[in-house]
């Protein structure tokens, strides 16, 4: 790698466009930062010697400069932008909605929203954010981060650290403030610089030369932001992790015990008990809201819940020996919480059958006499059931959620809403079955030839319970990361880089200064430092051309 070695003495890396120590241009690389078409320099980062701007032989030195491109890490942003905006078009898979008949998406999204909704699923955009192409961007944002800062922060860091306060005349008067005082006492060079400290400067005398500085770390909030955003997408990319972030969504029956997704088999909830809070529609306090509404509205759906816990000493295949760890009620906003997981209430069926009572009776008995009684769990309904009297029933065909489409016969849905049944009837002491069609309101003979019927007898009704269940490790990254994020704003923004160079010339002094933002503020420091003395008011040479 080729060195620089200035005037002063001092040798800089290839690159560099003004001295690290005197602030001397070096002529062949005034173009790299546009000096050579101003009258000023550009001081965004103190004319360091970036790495994308030396070197682009390797491949390494390509990508790396592919990606500290700023115009290239925005370009990635908006692209992540309209990808997250294209996932809210329609709801996310998780958010599918419980009322939904059919949640498989492949069904869902066009039975909802037609031609659109099917083009949504089949491009995939159904489950977005935990796409391989979208974790790929968000990562790729993350890379341009990192090599954007290091690009930009190690050179200037190195600059700020070794800057001199003996500074060229050519880059004390290519500042955008300067002046040329050409008599100035000493005491009037001591009262200044007193001012200086007065208004919180840290003041570096080497040799007669001058350099009142403050507020340097502001120059380093904008690579706090950047740390902040990295340890987001991260967080963000952890929530892939099943161990880090879990979400899933289980339906519990009342009186149903089952396993808790996403808990490896360790973790079990039992509904004892679901309760369904309505407002009074005859309360005067709400009567108006829920007249507008057009329907009630509930005031509380709650599962009254135990949660119990495998214990470790299983043999495969066994019924797992459970203890019960939590009892409590899962409310609307009042999740229920043990060992790191978190179950929220978020939804309910109603009006799903438990179980149906069938009879058997001969079709030509007009009182229609029981012959036999079977009781069916319509959440795993057996094969058979063989009554007392020796008549057999066989549940051929089963249908939970019963519609008829295109004159056949299908399930909505796996949830027994309105259950339907194909029977066949063996007679006691006969292999040969009678076929018949029996629902709620239903009740067909396949042949017409059949001496058994079957008639529903009693039902129960139950409500579902959905529970959402999560696990979230990552939160507190995010919290991590923002709360950087925004120490990094108030950082950069209410605070601003002031440096003021005062280098003597023969009996006067030259005067320069410098900030990244509010150039008024450092001249109104500039003004109140300089009363009571000789020394000229600097001027500022950006308006002075723009008037010219």
């Amino acid at each position: 790698m080729d060195k620089i070695k200035c005037e002063c003495g001092h040798v800089n890396p290839e690159g560099t466009v003004l001295c690290e120590s005197c602030g001397k241009p070096i002529e062949e690389n005034q173009h790299i930062d546009g000096n050579d078409k101003t009258k000023l320099l550009n001081m965004r980062y103190d004319g360091t010697a970036r790495r994308s701007q030396t070197y682009n032989r390797t491949i390494i030195d390509k990508t790396w400069n592919f990606f500290s491109s700023v115009k290239v890490g925005v370009m990635l942003i908006i692209i992540a932008l309209i990808a997250s905006g294209l996932g809210t078009i329609f709801p996310q898979e998780m958010y599918i909605p419980p009322e939904a008949e059919n949640r498989d998406p492949a069904v869902f999204y066009e039975d909802w929203y037609g031609l659109p909704g099917k083009i949504y699923y089949q491009l995939g955009l159904y489950d977005l954010y935990s796409s391989w192409w979208y974790m790929i961007l968000i990562a790729l944002i993350g890379v341009s981060l990192v090599i954007c800062s290091i690009d930009r922060f190690v050179p200037l860091y190195r600059a700020l650290k070794i800057q001199q306060p003996k500074r060229h005349n050519t880059f004390l008067s290519r500042q955008r403030l300067f002046s040329k005082t050409d008599v100035v006492s000493d005491e009037h060079k001591k009262a200044f610089v007193s001012n200086l400290k007065k208004q919180r400067y840290k003041i570096v005398e080497k040799d007669g030369n001058i350099l009142a500085e403050k507020n340097r770390f502001s120059r380093w909030g904008p690579y706090v932001n950047h740390i902040g955003l990295i340890i987001i997408l991260i967080a963000a990319l952890l929530r892939m992790t099943p161990f880090l972030y879990l979400d899933e969504y289980v339906w519990v029956r009342e009186g149903e015990q089952k396993l808790i997704p996403g808990t490896d088999g360790e973790y079990y909830i039992e509904n004892k008990r679901f309760l369904l809070e309505l407002y009074d529609e005859n309360d005067e306090r709400f009567k108006a809201a829920m007249e507008r509404k057009g329907q009630l509205v509930h005031k509380n759906y709650q599962t009254d819940a135990i949660i119990y816990k495998a214990k470790d000493n299983q043999i495969v295949g066994q019924e797992p020996e459970l203890e019960k760890v939590k009892e409590s009620s899962i409310r609307m906003n009042e999740p229920l919480k043990f060992d790191g997981y978190t179950l929220y209430q978020s939804g309910y069926q109603e009006n799903e059958f438990a179980n149906m009572t069938f009879k058997v009776y001969e079709k030509a008995d007009a009182d229609q006499k029981a012959l036999g009684e079977l009781t069916i769990d319509l959440t795993s309904p057996e094969k058979t059931y063989d009554l007392d009297n020796g008549i057999k029933v066989q549940v051929t065909q089963y249908y939970p959620d019963y519609e008829l489409e295109d004159g056949e016969p299908r399930s909505v849905s796996k949830f027994p809403r309105n259950p339907a049944f194909v029977f066949n009837v063996f007679p006691p002491n006969s292999d040969q079955g009678e076929v018949s069609f029996v629902g709620i309101g239903k009740n067909i003979d396949a042949t017409g030839e059949n001496k058994y019927k079957l008639g529903i007898l009693d039902f129960e009704m139950r409500y579902a319970s959905g529970i959402t269940v999560r696990r979230d490790y990552t939160l507190p990254l995010f919290i991590v990361g923002a709360a950087i994020f925004m120490i990094g704003v108030v950082q950069g923004m209410y605070w601003h880089h002031r440096r003021i160079w005062i280098n003597p010339k023969e009996q006067g002094i030259l005067l320069a200064a410098h900030t990244n933002k509010n150039w008024f503020g450092l001249k109104k420091d500039i003004e109140k430092a300089i009363e009571g003395t000789d020394i000229q008011m600097v001027i500022d040479q950006e308006e002075v051309e723009k008037e010219a």
